[in-house]
């Protein structure tokens, strides 16, 4: 049958079940993804959930480092704009107040990231290539200790105000960005 074979030779599938993975994860949480939540979602049959990822840390680890690399893009195409110190803390306070990084499903998904992370060193590697990748876009104009700030605080205030009643405003963030920024650069 020839819609069979086509389906077999499926070039998006696997693609599509990490795509899933991470509807799964912002729909259930990690502990509540499975791999018959991911086929349905991705519209493949069971099976091939578990033809391409023999584990579901296999498929998390797969899912985890495909949201880091996009957020990484995300955060390294807005500070590559910045053409001086002064564009790149502009840059800085628009990623966090801009949501450049920080939407509300890369929020959650990151709680969940974090909190695999702790328990599972493969993920854990994904987080540190995530933050190097950010810590390389901001020393371009920081010190390594200030962007290790700048980045920390990055993920920071997007997390706390996703959850705070009274969010930081972009002038609070301005504010903050300028007093950590203040710092002489070492020479």
């Amino acid at each position: 049958m020839a819609s069979g074979r086509t389906k077999r030779n499926d070039p998006t599938r696997r693609q599509r079940i990490i795509d899933a993975t991470l509807d799964a994860i912002a729909a259930h949480g990690v502990t509540g993804t499975t791999h018959r939540r991911i086929a349905v979602i991705a519209d493949v049959p069971l099976g091939s959930v578990t033809y391409y990822f023999a584990t579901l840390d296999e498929l998390f680890t797969a899912a985890f480092l495909q949201l880091a690399e996009q957020s990484s893009l995300g955060f390294a195409e807005r500070m590559a704009r910045a053409t001086d110190r002064r564009s790149a803390k502009e840059a800085v306070i628009d990623i966090i107040a801009g949501s450049v990084w920080a939407t509300p499903r890369t929020l959650l998904l990151s709680y969940e990231l974090y909190a695999f992370a702790a328990r599972h060193p493969p993920v854990a590697a994904v987080m540190q290539r995530w933050m190097n990748n950010s810590r390389a876009a901001l020393e371009r104009f920081f010190d390594p200790l200030t962007a290790r700030a700048l980045d920390a605080l990055v993920e920071g205030i997007g997390i706390h105000n996703s959850i705070d009643a009274v969010p930081l405003s972009a002038d609070d963030i301005r504010l903050i960005v300028e007093r950590i920024a203040a710092v002489p650069q070492a020479d």
